[in-house]
Parts: structure tokens; C-alpha cells; sequence
């Protein structure tokens, strides 16, 4: 990632700075680093501190918790798309005598698993690692809080069984894992389990004094996978521009965007928030965020994305509490969206076009309802309302006269042009849905048939 030619405005740094001045000064932490990218590019970073030794920048490593989890969840789609595994098997087939094998991998991967949020005993976090020394010590006799894939309980242990899943597969060791399927291709040089300098200390504030005291830096052993990483700024802008569109060195495009797909329940309470494959997902102004948050003792973090803004947010801050990392993380993502709107690109016409193809654009109907199929780049297509609200969806081109729903109603299921013996089309066939040229067209096979008086006025 660069610098981009393209600056922000003056203004729009103005309200960036003011908003982290605001969450440094309100939330009395010690440091604070933020920083914003568009379209892939670092456009400002900001920072502010008031504790001696420990001035920040975007370069500067904290301690980013649960972010941690992303990239564990990467590792372990990385494994399905080699083919190694697939999500929905249940752990036992790949990692046995768990105990908690029935689980499948995306389900550990949703939280959904209905594990126990924590681990047994000490607080893991601040605990060394000899306290958890086997799987066993992490899950405990009773690991279950919930039957399994019937709601969202955020679970650490579930992250520690997909590390010990990752290793077991790939025959290395989690963080070896990880420096070379995803830190040294995506260039996160400043990104590891261990800090290096120059990095920030962890401290807690006395909730009703300005004073301070340092918390410890633990090694979490097995519990890594689920929060152990320390990371900058920069960095972090990276791995969340690789996370909104993909790297085919890591993960493609398709598979960072199933990650940022729902998996999860809507979470209790909340109907805008909801859970990916090592994401989490929010809506916050209008507009759709994935991302993660993070906390250990004395670091708390935040990174979005949006895709349909091109921009992406960091902020991290070395408290225990006080700052919201990811609400700021969010706001400062929001001003820059909302001061300086993305610029579209330029319409341009494809480069080529199958005739058989663009024969099928135009309206098409689902009964009498007027749906509109249209022609994207690649081959792809489009099918969505005339107007108004309605089911939608895009699909990618399988090469053989099909296509496959990549989003919304339609997501997986087959779309296919029938055609009559003179090679004409007869209609279309979604999922088993019907889509004819004309509101029930008189000779499309229709199940239930069309009354062979056709349309009348009433009686």
C-alpha cells in the first residue's frame, strides 16, 4: 500500500483529527493511532498521546486481541479452497478426541458452535500459557453453553480449536502458518505474535483517577489464534484492503467476500449486526461495515471496510478501556464517506459480448412481476426489480450457458436459458422459478398451467 496522489481534503483531515482527539481525550488513553485507506491506498493517518515514551504512529505495533481471529479464519479458508477441507466438516474428521467434535468448521468459525466463551479456570488472558497447556485445559469437562448451531455465542476456545485444526492440517505451527501464507505475501512486515519495537505498552486507567497501571503482556500459548497478534496501523490498512477485494497470493475475491457474507444469526438485541466467517458485520449510516474489534488487557482496536465506499479504518489505543476503538474506527470511516464521496468510475462498454447472451437481457417476469436481467463485465449477469425493492441477485458465468447467484435471494442457486428445439428461448429457469417474457405467457411451462382463456376484465 501507498501514499495515494490523492489527498484528502483539508477539511475532512480536520474532522478526522478532532474525532480522535475527542476518543483520546474522553477516553483517557494513554496513546491512540488511527488510520484511513481508499481504494487500497493510505490516504491519512493521525495520532495522540499524552504518556512520555510512548509516542505513536501508523508504524507503531499495539496489540490488536480478536482482530487476531481474521486472520486465523483466512488460514483456515485457505484450507477449503486447497481442497484439504471443507467447512462443513465436523472437526473430529480432521482434528479427533477433541471432545468437541461434532462441530463443523464453519460453525466454529460463525461461533455458532455453542461453546463456552471462555476457557476454564484463571483468566486466560491474563495468565501465562503453561495455565492451558492441552486442549484439554482450554475446553474444559463441559465445553457446550448452547446446542450446537442454534445461535451466535462468541466463543475464544472455538478460535483455539481452529489454530490447532490449522497446524494439525498443514503439519507446522499456527504462527508459521501465518508468516507465510499471509503476513509475507500481503507484506505485513510489522505484524507477529510477538512485539517488536517500536511498540506501545499496555495500560489500564483507574476509572475514577488519572492514574495509570501497567498491565502484563502474556503469552496465550494455545489460545493464540484467538488473540495473540500485535500490528500497526499500516499494516492493519493492508489486510483489511486485501479483505475487500482479495489477492489471489492469499484468498480471491470470491472467498473474501463469502468471509463477509452472514453466517451467524442476527446477534440478540441488535438487528445490525451480524457475524461472517472471522468477520464481524454491521451496518452503521446507511451503509454495510466488515471488520473485526479487539481487546486484551491494556490495548483495545477497531478495523472496518466497506466495500461500496472503497475505504477502510483503523484505530488502536493502549487502555484497557475507555475507548470504543471500533465506534471510532466506524465514525472516522463514515466522515471520510460522507465528506468526500466516492468518485465512480467512468462508464465504459465491454470489450466483447456473447450475442447468445445479450439476446436474454430486457424485462422478464416472475408471474407478473417485472424483473429486469442485465449484462455485466465478464460474462456475468444481473437479475433484479424493474423498480422499487424485490429480490435481486449478481452471478458469475460457469462457462457452459449457466450462470450461479453470488448474492443476495439468489446466492448459489443455478440460473439457466431454456431453449425450444429452433434454439429460440422458451424461458428461464431460476432455482426452478419460471421467467418468461410476458406476465404467464400462454405457452411457457408454467407449473399449474395458464388458463387458456388468458386475461379478462371481471365479469
Amino acid at each position: 500500500m501507498t501514499t495515494s496522489a490523492e489527498e484528502l481534503l483539508p477539511a475532512t483531515r480536520r474532522a478526522l483529527v478532532h474525532r480522535i482527539a475527542t476518543a483520546q481525550s474522553e477516553g483517557r488513553a494513554p496513546s491512540l493511532v488511527a488510520a484511513v485507506a481508499r481504494d487500497g491506498a493510505l490516504v491519512w493517518t493521525g495520532a495522540r498521546t499524552s504518556v512520555e515514551g510512548h509516542g505513536p504512529d501508523e508504524n507503531v505495533q499495539y496489540r490488536i486481541g480478536s482482530i487476531t481471529k481474521t486472520f486465523t479464519a483466512v488460514l483456515v479458508v485457505r484450507l477449503r479452497d486447497e481442497g484439504l477441507l471443507d467447512l462443513s466438516d465436523p472437526l473430529e474428521k480432521h482434528l479427533p478426541g477433541t471432545g468437541a467434535g461434532e462441530v463443523t468448521i464453519a460453525e466454529l468459525l460463525a461461533h455458532t458452535g455453542g461453546l463456552a466463551a471462555e476457557t476454564p479456570g484463571e483468566w486466560w488472558e491474563r495468565s501465562c500459557a503453561e495455565q492451558r497447556p492441552t486442549l484439554a485445559h482450554v475446553l474444559g469437562e463441559q465445553p457446550f453453553r448452547h446446542p450446537v448451531g442454534r445461535r451466535h455465542h462468541y466463543s475464544n476456545p472455538g478460535y483455539t480449536l481452529l489454530g490447532s485444526l490449522v497446524e494439525k492440517v498443514r503439519g507446522v505451527p499456527w504462527e508459521e502458518a501465518l508468516r507465510g501464507e499471509i503476513l509475507e505475501p500481503l507484506g505485513l512486515a510489522r505484524t507477529g505474535a510477538q512485539p517488536q519495537a517500536p511498540h506501545a505498552g499496555g495500560w489500564a486507567v483507574h476509572p475514577y483517577a488519572d492514574v495509570l497501571l501497567p498491565e502484563p503482556s502474556e503469552d496465550l500459548g494455545l489460545m493464540a489464534p484467538a488473540g495473540q497478534l500485535w500490528s500497526t496501523a499500516r499494516d492493519l490498512a493492508v489486510f483489511a484492503a486485501f479483505l475487500t477485494r482479495g489477492d489471489d497470493r492469499v484468498l480471491g475475491a470470491d472467498s473474501v467476500r463469502e468471509m463477509r457474507a452472514p453466517s451467524a444469526p442476527t446477534l440478540p438485541g441488535d438487528w445490525d449486526a451480524a457475524y461472517g466467517l472471522g468477520m464481524q458485520l454491521a451496518r452503521r449510516g446507511g451503509r454495510t461495515l466488515a471488520g473485526h474489534s479487539g481487546s486484551l488487557p491494556g490495548f483495545v482496536a477497531g478495523l472496518w471496510l466497506s466495500e461500496e465506499d472503497g475505504l477502510v479504518s483503523v484505530a488502536l489505543a493502549n487502555c484497557t478501556s475507555g475507548v470504543p476503538a471500533a465506534t471510532l474506527a466506524a465514525d472516522l470511516l463514515g466522515i471520510v464517506a460522507q465528506a468526500e464521496p466516492r468518485i465512480p468510475d467512468p462508464w465504459r462498454p465491454l470489450p466483447e459480448v456473447d450475442t447468445a447472451v445479450l439476446e436474454l437481457v430486457g424485462p422478464w417476469y416472475w408471474g407478473t412481476q417485472p424483473t429486469a436481467l442485465r449484462l455485466t463485465a465478464g460474462r456475468g449477469v444481473e437479475l433484479g426489480p424493474m423498480a422499487g425493492g424485490g429480490r435481486g441477485s449478481r452471478f458469475r458465468d460457469n462457462g457452459d450457458g449457466t450462470w450461479t447467484g453470488l448474492d443476495g435471494y439468489y446466492a448459489g442457486e443455478l440460473l439457466r436459458a431454456v431453449r425450444r428445439p429452433d434454439g429460440t428461448v422458451s424461458h428461464l429457469d431460476l432455482g426452478s422459478f419460471v421467467f418468461t417474457r410476458e406476465p404467464y405467457e400462454k405457452d411457457a411451462p408454467i407449473p399449474g398451467g395458464v388458463d387458456p382463456e388468458g386475461w379478462r376484465g371481471l365479469p
